[in-house]
């Protein structure tokens, strides 16, 4: 059976078409590498995660939430239902670990075998994505699904990381709101051998010049991370890059950390930022308070580091105050207290990270009756065990 398996699914035709040109009709070129009649179609989720487009054919978006290819987005697991006499597959389609949307496809049977080839279209799928968003706009007005998008936004969804990243002992995902008209928030994070690195941003005032804000900080901040500076030092180096172009009281405010992979020693400097949420199982059991410095560009001068040794499970959640201050037509607040328990509903369906970020999220937007007013960020990142 396997070895049937592996001569339908070939991939050789579709590589070297990919090699030759780019190629932006992916359904066509994923039909090369499939059994005759499988039908591939791919989608992508939209910027706030509630639909899944198709990517080029002439269909209908899905519903994340209710639906069978939802499902297969937001658990990471593939379904299946019958389709004449044979199975419509949905698998996850994933840019490097970072679920991006799903993959359909029939196939005779959702058998552990047909199932596991789909699962490899997937990969397959978003390898090839990965490499399309740098070359065609046509993925990104996909992901827009019709909206209106800012200026300040389109800018900054260029800047981000992929929503999620999962390491061997690590997961950090992130997520923002509202995805189509976004500013000075941000968030960034990179993996190395051993260490996971995160940083959350918040840039002062709305608009493109909130956005160029919070470009500039995190383009410090890489910059720094990549020439190996210690956590001090890139907390330092966002606090001389932004004061060295801005002259007034412009200002971020953020959080950078490390995780180490290998024993869950968790660092981080706190430049006047909300403080981190920790979760253990499924109880919020402290904020992590540290020595805040001022707001980046506002001379933090030498930031303290401090540190917590987690237990493996441990989940760790950082976010902006647009989360909290988010309230209802008559004032009342979304808050701290509104924040733990919902982190602690949803930590008791053990959701994956980005699963309960979009959950809470769509709390927020439900509280606060629709779009917010601030922008509203969250990084959730997880340390598994050595």
């Amino acid at each position: 059976m396997a070895e049937f398996l592996n001569a339908e699914f070939a991939y050789t035709e579709a590589l070297r078409i990919l090699a030759a040109r780019a190629s932006v009709d992916l359904d066509p070129l994923l039909a090369l590498a499939c059994p005759p009649g499988s039908d591939p179609v791919v989608y992508l989720a939209d910027l706030s995660r509630q639909t899944l487009q198709p990517l080029s054919a002439a269909l209908p978006p899905e519903q994340v939430t209710g639906t069978l290819p939802g499902r297969a987005f937001t658990t990471g697991q593939p379904t299946a239902s019958a389709r004449d006499g044979q199975a419509r597959i949905w698998v996850p389609v994933l840019e490097q670990t970072a679920r991006i949307g799903v993959l359909a496809v029939t196939l005779p049977d959702d058998g552990p075998a047909h199932l596991r080839q789909a699962e490899l279209l997937g990969v397959f799928a978003g390898l090839i994505l990965g490499g399309m968003i740098r070359v065609s706009d046509i993925p990104h007005i996909r992901r827009r699904a019709g909206h209106g998008v800012s200026l300040a936004a389109s800018m900054q969804w260029d800047m981000l990381p992929p929503w999620s990243v999962r390491v061997s002992g690590g997961h950090v995902a992130g997520m923002l709101e509202p995805a189509y008209d976004i500013a000075g928030d941000t968030f960034d994070y990179a993996a190395d051998d051993d260490t996971l690195h995160f940083a959350i941003i918040d840039g002062m005032g709305h608009g493109t010049g909130s956005t160029l804000l919070a470009a500039l900080a995190v383009g410090a901040y890489r910059h720094a991370r990549r020439a190996g500076s210690p956590l001090a030092e890139m907390h330092t180096a966002i606090d001389t890059g932004m004061a060295g172009v801005y002259d007034d009281l412009s200002f971020a405010t953020g959080i950078l950390g490390t995780l180490a992979l290998g024993t869950g020693r968790l660092e981080w400097t706190c430049a006047g930022h909300p403080r981190p949420l920790l979760l253990r199982g499924r109880k919020v059991v402290a904020e992590l308070d540290s020595d805040a410095t001022l707001p980046f560009g506002l001379g933090t001068g030498t930031p303290v580091v401090a540190a917590r040794d987690l237990e493996p499970g441990d989940a760790v959640l950082l976010y902006t105050d647009g989360v909290t201050d988010a309230h209802t037509p008559d004032g009342d607040l979304f808050g701290v207290d509104r924040l733990v328990d919902l982190l602690e509903q949803q930590a008791a369906g053990e959701q994956e990270p980005e699963e309960l970020l979009r959950r809470v999220v769509g709390a927020v937007l439900e509280h606060q009756g629709g779009d917010l007013r601030d922008d509203a960020t969250l990084v959730l990142l997880r340390w598994a065990g050595a």
